[in-house]
């Protein structure tokens, strides 16, 4: 029988510190072009079943990206779900070295689900609507700066706010134009508009940061996005459900869509009436709304049906 390979990297802005089991290998490489070329090099003839590397904010991304394409099984996990498995090993120890040995048998363990890697020209949409989102949320500090700072520093903040106001115009149209060279990225903004609440920055931002949206079922995507409630009971205790984890980003943008979406869609409008008649708080009832909603568009994606208020009433 052959004995199967587990590779963990533990990720930082200037090295990649690797383990290899079961052999418990180890070694390190600058996180550049060279080292990663050189990390691919010694990979590649030992076919390992799972590269298991942390998510570190995007310094992993050039990693990923190269392994994957190198034909390596890549795996990009939450970094709490390692730090639990750790606790739970009884690693109480930390070193970078450590990580990745952690890392390693935590692929070998739990055997994370190998996703395929997205592309490069995803990877620069999804720069694109972060770098916007980003700004919007610098606009907003700003402006709320703006009434308690003194008067002769407002005239100051007020280019900074105009020069990002314009920054953004720019990124905008920076993305409208990459989206208009992909037939399948048009189609998909096409589809997703359709639905009441559902604007084009919605849109762009699940193509951008939830392209699993149309292959996976909906506990799924649920879960991957964060809005999926947990229980939370213990013998004769029911705690109140909540949501944990997920993709913060894609989060925020449809819970604005839902805002939208409880006013001018008829589904989600009457989903949120009946939740609040139950006498169900606002968040509540918002984060039902929201998870309906992604329910139909996930739905949507995999059946590539534009709105239809029947059949998402189904849903």
């Amino acid at each position: 029988m052959t004995t199967q390979v587990f590779v963990g990297i533990d990720v930082s802005k200037a090295m990649l510190d690797v383990c290899v089991l079961p052999t418990g290998e180890a070694f390190r490489v600058s996180n550049s072009a060279a080292g990663i070329a050189e990390l691919a090099g010694k990979l590649q003839p030992l076919s390992p079943e799972r590269v298991v590397m942390e998510a570190t904010g995007g310094y992993e991304k050039e990693a990923a990206f190269t392994l994957y394409l190198a034909g390596l099984k890549v795996c990009v996990v939450n970094p709490r779900q390692v730090k639990s498995f750790a606790k739970a090993d009884g690693q109480l120890a930390k070193t970078d070295r450590i990580d990745a040995g952690t890392i390693a048998k935590f692929g070998e363990r739990m055997r994370p689900e190998v996703r395929e890697i997205v592309g490069e020209e995803l990877s620069e949409l999804d720069v694109l609507v972060t770098r916007r989102r980003q700004l919007v949320q610098i606009i907003t500090a700003e402006k709320n700066r703006m009434a308690t700072s003194a008067a002769s520093m407002r005239p100051r903040i007020q280019a900074h706010i105009d020069w990002m106001e314009q920054e953004i115009k720019t990124i905008t149209q920076t993305l409208e134009e990459a989206i208009g060279k992909s037939p399948v990225w048009q189609e998909q903004v096409a589809l997703y508009t359709t639905m009441p609440g559902i604007g084009d920055k919605t849109a762009h931002s699940l193509i951008a940061e939830l392209p699993e949206l149309e292959a996976l079922l909906p506990k799924k995507v649920t879960a991957l996005v964060g809005v999926a409630a947990y229980a939370r009971d213990s013998g004769v205790f029911k705690g109140q459900r909540r949501i944990s984890g997920g993709r913060a980003s894609v989060r925020c943008a449809l819970y604005m869509a839902t805002l939208s979406a409880i006013r001018w869609n008829p589904v989600i409008k009457a989903h949120y009436t009946q939740l609040r008649a139950r006498g169900k708080p606002f968040k509540v009832a918002m984060i039902a709304c929201l998870r309906k909603l992604l329910v139909i568009l996930s739905a949507m994606a995999r059946t590539r049906m534009p709105w239809n208020p029947t059949f998402a009433a189904t849903v």
